[in-house]
């Protein structure tokens, strides 16, 4: 089974926000390391809690990636194609 800090260092090495909040992921992490470690439930909770609130903040800061779906991938190769000369535009 994965440790809290395991998924959480996984999940802002995904979101790529280290470099752009590097205290805030620290925070987070160590967080993540009051979560597993062994104590008092009230403890856990109360870190689990605030480890839920900045990784919030750093989802908002993480920068939006680009992806492109079979509608934008049909567009690039039709725009390829007509660069080639392989379509032409419709006349009206």
């Amino acid at each position: 089974m994965a440790t809290v800090v395991d998924a959480i260092t996984a999940e802002i090495e995904q979101l790529r926000v280290r470099d752009l909040s590097p205290g805030l992921a620290q925070l987070a992490v160590s967080l993540a390391e009051s979560v597993d470690m062994p104590g008092s439930p009230t403890a856990k909770a109360n870190a689990a809690r605030e480890l839920r609130a900045v990784m919030e903040d750093l989802r908002k800061l993480a920068p939006v990636q680009a992806e492109m779906d079979w509608v934008d991938e049909l567009a690039v190769k039709k725009e390829q194609k007509r660069e080639d000369g392989l379509v032409r535009a419709r006349r009206a």
